[in-house]
């Protein structure tokens, strides 16, 4: 079989990884390059219990176990490992009762308690984990296309390829993961509407003066807005923060996806108060990216109703790269067996948000170029 994957970032990867595992042919069109977007600038944090309660609890705790598992059997090279948590707020309150964390933190930090072990936290570096699933698959006979997808190529109703780059490769199944790019699928396909929600970052040079401690802490500036800043150390020595989040449009190329002005100032500044090693630290990236979310927050995974041999996969918010591998594993199930085993994908169906006019969110209205 074989079937065709437009989009590179952790999904896509993580989909031909599991479909080429499984013998398949895989082609992954990706229009720049791999781990370009999201999945090259976000934290790797990774939950196994954070999502319980939710219709996310299963395919979270899959993917929490299969990124332990891929770590092992691929000896891949980005970063995983167990984590302890903490919570927290910067600013003292004597409302709050303290609790013993991390060394490496302001005085003006204050921690509520640990909120993950090395049980049930951990990390991987983002981009280095979509690259090295794309490895992992190419090992296995999967090639990756650069160029644009222009369109799908159709057979008596039935989706049989795709058009890229003028080229008609034919495929028996074609996969849109393009994060809050699959929006621009729905030119081409009936799905349902993709929204990006836009989040800054900076990396630091931080060598081994933290070590292997999370922090998800509460912030109100002097306006009174409230932020959630985020701290992850890496492995690598680096380490990621995050923390200020906006509504702003999606660039049509991804390449012109750029941080809001005084964001990353903002950010810096939270950053120097936070910890005084942040404080010191050379600042090696500076950067912005939009997430993929859907009108009722969950991802949309699976057949797209009414196009025989169309398959969908994005959606996943801040948890895409926690719940990649499962969603790759899930999908190759779907896609070689007729059904997912390993995960139920019914809460995910995007027929559950078919009644939705994409036309009512205009892919002109939200994408500018």
């Amino acid at each position: 079989m074989r079937v065709l994957i437009v989009g590179a970032g952790v999904i896509g990867t993580s989909i031909a990884y599991h479909l080429a595992a499984r013998g398949a042919g895989v082609v992954v069109l990706e229009r720049h390059a791999i781990a370009c977007a999201a999945s090259g600038k976000s934290g790797g944090f990774l939950a196994r219990d954070w999502c319980d309660g939710t219709p996310l609890m299963a395919l979270a705790r899959r993917s929490f176990a299969l990124h332990a598992e891929l770590a092992a059997l691929l000896e891949g090279d980005w970063g995983y490992r167990q984590m302890t948590t903490y919570a927290g707020r910067v600013g003292r309150s004597p409302a709050l009762t303290l609790a013993a964390g991390p060394r490496w933190i302001s005085p003006d930090v204050a921690i509520a308690g640990q909120i993950g072990s090395t049980a049930t936290t951990a990390q991987v570096n983002p981009a280095a984990f979509t690259a090295g699933m794309m490895r992992a698959a190419e090992a296995r006979g999967a090639e990756v296309l650069l160029g644009e997808a222009q369109g799908l190529l159709y057979c008596a109703g039935d989706v049989v390829g795709a058009l890229f780059d003028g080229d008609a490769l034919e495929a028996d199944a074609v996969v849109i993961a393009m994060g809050p790019w699959s929006m621009l699928a729905a030119k081409w396909l009936p799905l349902p509407p993709v929204f990006g929600l836009k989040g800054h970052s900076l990396v630091f040079q931080t060598g081994a003066t933290i070590p292997a401690e999370a922090l998800f802490l509460e912030y109100v500036e002097p306006d009174g807005s409230m932020l959630s800043p985020e701290i992850f150390p890496r492995a690598d020595g680096t380490t990621y923060v995050c923390g200020i989040s906006s509504e702003s449009f999606l660039p049509i190329d991804p390449g012109f996806v750029a941080p809001d002005d005084g964001a990353i100032g903002r950010l810096k500044l939270l950053c120097d108060r936070m910890s005084p090693v942040l404080a010191s630290a050379p600042v090696l990236a500076s950067q912005a990216c939009f997430r993929p979310v859907t009108a009722d927050g969950l991802p949309l995974i699976g057949a797209v109703p009414g196009a025989r041999g169309a398959y969908v996969a994005t959606g996943h918010g801040v948890w895409g790269i926690l719940n990649a591998p499962a969603t790759g594993e899930a999908m190759a199930e779907l896609i070689l067996d007729g059904v997912a085993r390993s995960v139920d994908l019914s809460p995910f169906d995007p027929a559950r948000l078919a009644a939705l006019d994409p036309d009512r969110v205009s892919v002109t209205r939200r994408l500018r170029g």
